[in-house]
């Protein structure tokens, strides 16, 4: 297996005012294309940040960061942008959906930005993929909150990605919601052979994955 993202002695140093707080302290890890891993840990341990990083949402202090064997770490915010445009899909607990828009525009967006063709018919398939293209013209206040969650997935599909990463995306549901999500990412790491990357503090969550990696005041301990 060929890893798709390496990362190696990163870290993250935050400036508050007079203060230095250092979020993540030296991390290295891989991941292999296709594996399913859970990143876990307390509040405050690092992984939102870790997951920044992974995400090109944040850039390393120190360290390097390769992702599908380009080093992002050293790339500018709009060529991180690019990358991350091209190469993942992000999921949040806060399912981040437009209030007075149909599922389908929700889910058409990202293309609306990247000026991709047949944006309709993408987006349904996209929405079909996560069980829910009969509900493509409802409202987000007409949906559930598992339903609601399926839509940001179908949303991060859409563009196709090669990896997806859900930060706490069970969170705000009950269990059986949860439950129903995070077989949806089960199947697409089987059946598409997407990268998943789970950021959880819930241990029933984590241990769906292939893989737990545990992170504590700013290290990976295990």
């Amino acid at each position: 297996m060929s890893s798709v993202i390496e990362i190696n002695d990163v870290k993250k140093i935050y400036q508050m005012g007079q203060v230095q707080v250092p979020a993540l302290n030296g991390v290295s890890m891989q991941i292999n294309e296709g594996e399913m891993v859970a990143i876990t840990g307390p509040s405050g341990s690092g992984k939102s940040t870790l997951m920044n990083v992974i995400g090109c949402l944040d850039t390393p202090t120190s360290g390097s960061y390769i992702l599908d064997g380009i080093d992002v770490s050293k790339m500018s915010d709009d060529e991180q942008a690019n990358i991350r445009n091209k190469k993942i899909g992000f999921v949040f607990q806060q399912f981040n959906l437009l209030p007075r828009t149909t599922a389908i525009d929700q889910v058409e967006l990202p293309m609306v930005y990247a000026g991709t063709p047949d944006r309709n018919q993408r987006a349904l398939q996209a929405l079909e993929s996560v069980g829910l293209g009969e509900r493509a013209h409802h409202r987000p206040n007409e949906l559930s909150g598992g339903q609601q969650q399926r839509v940001a997935i179908a949303r991060a599909l859409v563009t196709n990605p090669s990896i997806i990463l859900a930060d706490e995306p069970t969170g705000n549901l009950d269990s059986k919601s949860g439950a129903e999500i995070i077989s949806i990412f089960k199947k697409l790491n089987i059946e598409k052979g997407l990268t998943v990357i789970l950021v959880t503090h819930d241990p029933s969550i984590a241990c769906q994955a292939q893989r737990i990696i545990r992170v504590k005041d700013g290290q990976i301990v295990s």
